[in-house]
């Protein structure tokens, strides 16, 4: 940084003159907090450094269970999706992710997916039953769901002579889009035993709140879908693809509710102008996000006193910054 300063040059004027061009920086970013978490600081993305870490599996299943509580019935399926596919569940802990996904399906009339999910529960506890205080209307689709499947021999209870093969979604993430722009997305398929028949892609704009849904067609071993332009905005998107079996449950994943992928979406540079008193005068500094070449000339004038203070020299300092 270049300091001049016309007339006799003053030590106090070029340090003083330095150090506040730094505080107003500090001070333009520190009164940002927000930025931080949003543009992630600390966060690792989906392509740099993996999937934040996974919250506990009973965090899920309490948090699944407080969404339909508060009658979230989407959000507390995609909450407990996530949760079915974690592979260090308990016995305790699966059958009641099925239960709370059986409640959920029911309350929403998804009688498909609901019949599944109690299909699930009952192969691994078949003496299962909701108890009495539980809502008529629930208890009643279990016992028809019960009947149904005892009526067809218990399926699913003998164990098969080989497990069936493991299914994986190999997907690439991107790891930055500009605002405004679709971002097409695919994964490949590998499922030797043909047990996917629908894989959808799950999206939000931010952090918080619902993700919005949309199926991804499978086509020659790929699925494919497209996040809309009105959804990509800053900071970033996140989003998860899932596989369902013909019964409507998760059966594989590539992210999910609780670690979603995410792709930053860059803002804008912004500037602030702060006023910051040097010696009687003022001084506006532009801080502007993103890297930065400052160039700053600095010109003092007034008279040759010793200093600042009342009936002291008056300084004007101007500020170039260029990006």
């Amino acid at each position: 940084m270049l300091l001049e300063s016309s007339g006799n040059r003053k030590p106090w004027v070029r340090v003083g003159a330095a150090v506040a061009v730094a505080c107003s920086l500090h001070v333009a970013f520190a009164g940002i907090p927000s930025l931080a978490p949003e543009l992630g600081v600390g966060v690792a993305w989906a392509q740099g450094g993996g999937k934040p870490a996974a919250p506990a599996q009973g965090d899920l299943v309490a948090r699944g269970q407080a969404l339909f509580d508060d009658q979230q019935y989407e959000e507390s399926i995609q909450t407990l999706s996530a949760a079915l596919l974690r592979p260090s569940n308990t016995k305790a802990q699966k059958i009641e992710i099925y239960r709370l996904l059986a409640l959920n399906y029911i309350t929403l009339n998804r009688k498909d997916e609901a019949e599944s999910a109690v299909r699930g529960l009952l192969v691994i506890e078949p003496e299962y039953a909701l108890p009495p205080s539980e809502s008529p209307r629930f208890r009643d689709f279990f016992t028809a769901v019960r009947a149904k499947w005892e009526g067809e021999g218990r399926p699913g209870i003998v164990k098969e002579t080989e497990p069936p093969k493991p299914i994986t979604l190999r997907h690439s993430s991107p790891s930055q889009v500009e605002p405004g722009a679709t971002v097409e997305l695919s994964t490949r398929l590998e499922d030797p035993d043909h047990r996917i028949t629908q894989v959808r892609l799950y999206y939000r704009t931010g952090s918080k709140g619902k993700f919005e849904e949309i199926e991804a067609p499978i086509d020659g071993g790929r699925a494919r879908a497209t996040i809309p332009g009105t959804a990509v905005k800053p900071p970033l998107v996140e989003y998860y693809f899932q596989g369902f079996d013909k019964g409507g449950l998760p059966v594989v994943a590539r992210g999910d509710a609780s670690a979603p992928l995410r792709i930053a979406v860059p803002e804008p540079s912004k500037g602030w102008v702060l006023p910051v008193a040097i010696g009687g005068g003022v001084l506006a500094a532009a801080a502007v996000v993103g890297g930065l070449a400052l160039a700053g000339v600095f010109k003092g004038s007034g008279g040759a006193g010793p200093g600042p203070g009342p009936g002291g020299g008056r300084s004007t300092v101007s500020v170039s910054i260029t990006e």
